[in-house]
């Protein structure tokens, strides 16, 4: 009989990915959904037959108790958060709320159905913000720079503290930026990307972004839930650092967009003031060696591909409009 997974936040990017990659591994997998007045489920239309969905939210300790007594998983996988950075500004309680505390209810669930259940919890890489050393591993001081990075610290800890507290197999991966055609087009690479096919179709003549200098660390969300699983199958219980090591600033994405569709992109790109964060965070570049020497784990896809896979796929999909 094959293990049971339980993934909150499955409608999202790393959800849907991490669905495919558990059932090809023989996986039941149990996706969480909030109830809404009209399903979002558009990445995972693909696997209807395939998992079950269940109805929760992270607001409410009840339902979410009721998912582990019902479904009995082995593992849960928590990846469900207010998760665009610009808009906890704009929502800062509603972003604890979810992002910190949801956590610790999810735990709760766990302690008190089966704490043998093991855990994943979705830290961040903005977690690190104003950062003390480059690069950033497992080890460097937490200074985050947004409301988000804040809830996400306070979730990665409330999990330590579970973990030291009960016994529980409780890991937090700090994942760096990990995009992909399924990233939500509120993001600032899935935006370059509709942007830059849009501009090819003749279907928009400008790119509105803000810094353009801020540097992340860029990896492929489908390479990236692979170490999900793997700090699942561990022994003991640790955190890693996933990332690629390499960095890149938001201008080198767009120069590489444009490239893929043969435009140079300085005719096209506006820096609007109204994009620029608050507080920004200038260079996150990650150190995955610990998850390379004990996961054995490591990216496949390199930027570059990465860049065009995304271009590739929004210009399909806007051609598709285009012709009907």
């Amino acid at each position: 009989m094959g293990k049971t997974a339980v993934i909150t936040g499955i409608t999202g990017q790393d959800g849907s990915y991490l669905a495919e990659f558990l059932l090809e591994k023989g996986y039941r997998v149990v996706g969480v959904t909030r109830r809404t007045s009209t399903q979002v489920n558009e990445r995972i239309n693909h696997l209807e037959g395939k998992i079950e969905l269940v109805s929760a939210d992270l607001l409410d300790q009840s339902s979410l108790t009721a998912v582990m007594r019902d479904a009995r998983p082995d593992e849960v996988y928590n990846l469900a958060a207010q998760s665009f950075v610009p808009a906890s500004w704009a929502q800062p309680v509603l972003t604890g709320e979810f992002t910190a505390l949801g956590v610790t209810r999810v735990l709760e669930a766990i302690r008190a159905i089966d704490p043998h259940i093991r855990m994943y919890q979705a830290s961040s890489s903005e977690m690190f913000g104003l950062v003390r050393e480059v690069p950033q591993c497992e080890s460097t001081p937490f200074h985050p720079r947004s409301p988000y990075g804040v809830a996400k610290v306070y979730g990665h800890w409330i999990t330590v503290n579970y973990r030291e507290s009960y016994d529980l197999f409780a890991v937090s991966g700090i994942l760096f930026n990990h995009e992909s055609e399924r990233r939500g087009l509120e993001f600032v690479t899935r935006k370059i990307t509709d942007g830059v096919a849009r501009i090819k179709l003749g279907l928009a003549n400008e790119l509105r972004l803000g810094n353009l200098d801020a540097q992340r660390d860029w990896g492929f969300a489908g390479d990236y839930v692979r170490a999900m699983w793997l700090m699942l199958q561990q022994e003991t219980a640790k955190d890693f650092v996933i990332a690629t090591g390499r960095t890149h600033a938001v201008r080198d994405f767009v120069r590489l967009a444009f490239e893929s569709v043969d435009l140079s992109w300085e005719p096209y790109v506006v820096v609007d003031p109204r994009f620029v964060r608050p507080a920004e965070v200038d260079l996150l570049i990650g150190d995955p060696s610990k998850a390379k020497a004990q996961l054995g784990w490591q990216p496949e896809t390199t930027f570059e591909q990465l860049v065009e896979r995304m271009v590739r796929a929004d210009l399909e999909r806007l051609s598709r409009t285009v012709a009907v």
